[in-house]
């Protein structure tokens, strides 16, 4: 789900890559409220939160929405660059890569919060966690050729009333029946991601109750073993 790219994708890979990186990203987005009280990869609040701290001139607090933004947008530009330097080589496993990369940023967070306690840790956290949302977000959206997002649901959930509505205009017979079969496979991948993220959610916060900041390292782990297992299943082939 990490490899086959353009005329290779389907719908199977879109599923799994949506629902492995939807239930990532709710774990890690729902953790750090938890932790810090910080939304991570919700960029639609965060815009929201700075234009709050703008209009009453809270100047302070509103450069730190700021730069939970801007550093979601530097993630996102970081894989991108990557991405683009891999096809150009026609490194077919660059996708991979740039997950290995979150997974090791994630084990180091996990480290660094866990024990060398930084004197900042909320500003640590969300900032670390907003460049490896805008990355990961970034890598899912190449990969699937923008089918797919995972770090937020506001899309998603658009998506998931579009296709009803197509399926309802076929039910209406304004709509092809030849096509009812896309709009099912297209409401059961943005449904299943919908579910994954909240599951993730709900998982994140189990986590975090129960062993704290370890749980960046295990869902760090958790990645890194997945790129690699990609990797070397595509020079397996």
């Amino acid at each position: 789900m990490l490899i086959s790219i353009e005329e290779a994708r389907n719908n199977s890979a879109d599923s799994r890559l949506a629902c492995t990186l939807a239930a990532v990203a709710g774990a890690l987005n729902t953790a750090a409220f938890e932790a810090v009280g910080f939304f991570s990869a919700n960029m639609t609040g965060n815009v929201s939160s700075l234009s709050d701290h703008l209009a009453k001139a809270s100047f302070g607090p509103g450069m730190f929405f700021l730069s939970i933004v801007g550093i979601f947008i530097a993630g996102a530009a970081f894989s991108t660059t990557l991405i683009n330097a891999g096809r150009r080589k026609n490194i077919r496993s660059i996708y991979a890569l740039n997950i290995l990369i979150e997974g090791v940023a994630l084990v180091l967070l996990g480290i660094v919060e866990t024990w060398l306690t930084p004197l900042s840790p909320a500003v640590v956290l969300i900032l670390s966690l907003s460049f490896l949302m805008g990355l990961q977000n970034a890598v899912v959206t190449r990969i699937s050729n923008a089918r797919v997002r995972t770090t937020h649901v506001s899309g998603t959930s658009t998506d998931i009333g579009i296709e009803l509505a197509m399926l309802l205009d076929v039910l209406r017979r304004k709509e092809s029946p030849k096509d009812a079969p896309l709009y099912l496979d297209r409401l059961r991948l943005h449904f299943f991601t919908l579910m994954a993220f909240l599951a993730g959610g709900v998982g994140g916060i189990w986590l975090f109750r129960l062993i704290g900041y370890r749980f960046l390292i295990l869902i760090g782990c958790l990645l890194v073993s997945l790129a690699l297992n990609a990797t070397i299943r595509k020079h397996s082939t």
